[in-house]
């Protein structure tokens, strides 16, 4: 199918299984709730009983039927993947895996294994394009008909279900819950922008020239010259910036230390890089990372 890559549907699939691993044997073996679509089919099952795997899908049928034209063909066809392949595994995990980890009697190591599990396993099927439905949907509809954003759908959605679950849990595990959710948020992000993320350096010198150019020589790094002006003196400057991968940071700030010792220097994160020496090489090609 033109579009879908088989890359993608591959990581899709293999965090969808690790969502799935993550929910049968830390939250629904705890007795710890999720949010989102995932926590109403763990307040299902709790409850009634009812096979996660099943309402899993009966849950995200109608969503699909209504929300489909928003995600557009591709992504759609990834959703479909990831919220199938993720009934499949949790039918997987509860009928034929003979893992067990017993974990009842420190609920803080079970907490801290859902969120690390369920954060790897969506942070990976976000990052190749995927989603596992639910709240994602509903978050597009609130943002396209309502004019909330995707954020506070998704949290006010996220919050109810929390509450509702209330009805399964005591107070201890509403608390270990909450610690699973938080630590799946941190490693989501971890994943969809550990990647790429690196360090960007504000450099205020009047040696720009020379320190544009030993970094080009020593890094083969380039930097870009903006044009900037004193709030006090007036004086118009030139300001370079120029983003290094973080294991790079050390070695730029030596550079300009041993160029010119009294430059102004500020040093931002970088989430997201795009283009030539991060996601493209010389030539403009993708550089594939592993």
């Amino acid at each position: 199918m033109e579009g879908i890559r088989i890359k993608n549907v591959f990581y899709i699939l293999l965090g969808s299984a690790i969502f799935a691993f993550g929910l049968v044997h830390f939250n629904m073996e705890n007795n710890l709730a999720e949010g989102g679509f995932t926590g109403i089919t763990l307040l299902l099952y709790f409850l009634f009983k009812i096979d996660p795997a099943i309402s899993n899908l009966v849950l995200n049928i109608p969503l699909f039927l209504i929300g489909w034209k928003l995600l557009g063909r591709k992504a759609f066809i990834y959703t479909i993947i990831g919220t199938v392949s993720l009934s499949l595994f949790l039918w997987i995990f509860q009928h034929y895996s003979a893992i067990s980890i017993p974990l009842k009697d420190d609920l803080t190591l079970a907490a801290l294994f859902a969120g690390v599990f369920v954060g790897v396993g969506l942070g990976i099927i976000f990052r190749y394009g995927g989603t596992t439905g639910g709240v994602d949907i509903i978050a597009r509809l609130g943002s396209k008909y309502v004019g909330w954003s995707m954020g506070r759908t998704m949290f006010v959605f996220d919050f109810c279900v929390i509450a509702l679950s209330l009805v399964y849990l005591n107070y201890k595990e509403a608390m270990y819950t909450l610690l699973a959710v938080f630590v799946a948020a941190r490693v989501i992000d971890f994943i969809q922008q550990g990647a790429y993320a690196a360090k960007a350096a504000m450099i205020i010198s009047e040696n720009n020239k020379e320190i544009a150019d030993t970094i080009m020589n020593q890094m083969d790094r380039g930097a870009t010259v903006l044009n900037g002006k004193g709030s006090f003196s007036g004086l118009q400057k030139e300001v370079l910036y120029c983003v290094v991968a973080r294991n790079e940071i050390v070695r730029l700030k030596n550079i300009i230390k041993q160029v010119d010792p009294h430059a102004f220097v500020a040093v931002n994160d970088v989430h997201d890089v795009l283009g030539e020496g991060f996601t493209l090489d010389e030539n403009k090609n993708p550089i594939e990372h592993h």
